[in-house]
């Protein structure tokens, strides 16, 4: 069964996205509850992939200069040019332009490394750019946003879900999978963790997958025409990006899981991390959340294309 999963994951997930879809819209008051777990299945998933990481790689990745080089230029030099480029069609509304924005400049630090490594790309890599990345995007944020935006805009955002949800996905999941590879040997509960989560990655990566989709399509289908004007922005913005990534990868002859690993990060953004941000924000930007949801929902379906493409055409 493990075998047969791995062989049609891109079918299960697919399959899994429009379950979740279908619940979602026939039992919108699941929507609450189904949110709340939202964090704890991504805490899941993520200490199951860590663990399939060597610990010991991970130094050594970190002194991959090439690859943190042109994973920082892609997400912080070249996706905001191509952000600020495509806000322009829905600059008319200041909730919509802010959600846009919000969501385009954060790179993903967390299902990025999962779907990266579905799809051949180097884990290790992006697990040791993952602190610049988080740190990066916190301080650069506020400056984007004030240039393309307004200062209004900054003023309104609080750090402090960032910070939580870099600890509860990240730091979390990391000490667990590391205490558990350092007692696989001595401990049978430890071994039989490992082997087990292995085994559990593609029913979980379905399993959220499926609730992000039903907690929160039916917010997203209330405001429906509003919110169809960003997703060809969101679609445009994966199109873009990706091949940008693999120009600057081969340009800086990146092997294959490393430009692999690269084009995801420039693609994934920080949509769940960030949309605790969008929901504090004042009543003057009320459409921004719904749009930071409608990305998650267009960046999944663009995330199983992309498991199933990127292998063969990055080689």
């Amino acid at each position: 069964m493990v075998a047969w999963g791995e062989r049609n994951q891109v079918a299960l997930y697919a399959g899994a996205i429009v379950v979740g879809g279908v619940v979602g819209l026939l039992a919108p008051w699941l929507a609450a509850p189904l949110e709340t777990a939202i964090t704890p299945l991504l805490g899941v998933l993520l200490f199951a992939t860590f663990l399939g990481v060597p610990f010991a790689a991970i130094g050594r990745a970190f002194a991959d200069r090439r690859f943190l080089v042109v994973a920082l230029v892609l997400n912080f030099v070249v996706a905001p040019v191509v952000a600020f480029g495509l806000s322009r069609t829905v600059a008319g509304d200041a909730g919509i332009l802010l959600g846009v924005l919000l969501v385009l400049l954060t790179p993903c630090v967390d299902y990025v490394i999962v779907f990266a490594g579905l799809a051949g790309g180097d884990r290790t890599r992006l697990l040791a750019a993952t602190p610049l990345l988080m740190l990066l995007q916190m301080v650069l944020l506020p400056v984007f946003l004030t240039v393309m935006v307004g200062s209004e805009a900054t003023r309104a955002l609080d750090p402090r879900p960032l910070l939580a949800a870099f600890a509860l996905l990240i730091v979390l999941p990391l000490v667990l999978a590391a205490l558990t590879q350092l007692f696989a040997a001595r401990v049978l509960f430890a071994r039989g963790v490992e082997r087990a989560s292995a085994s559990a990655m593609v029913p979980v990566m379905m399993l959220t997958l499926a609730t992000i989709v039903a907690s929160q399509i039916s917010s997203v289908s209330d405001e429906v025409w509003q919110l169809a004007l960003v997703v060809p922005v969101f679609l445009g913005f994966a199109l873009i990006l990706a091949p940008l990534g693999a120009i600057l990868a081969r340009i800086a002859r990146l092997d294959a899981p490393g430009s692999r690993a690269v084009v995801f990060s420039g693609v994934t953004r920080n949509s769940l991390v960030v949309l605790p941000l969008a929901l504090a924000l004042p009543e003057a930007f009320a459409l921004a959340p719904l749009v930071v949801v409608t990305q998650t929902l267009v960046e999944l379906v663009v995330m199983v294309i992309m498991v199933a493409v990127v292998p063969r055409w990055i080689r």
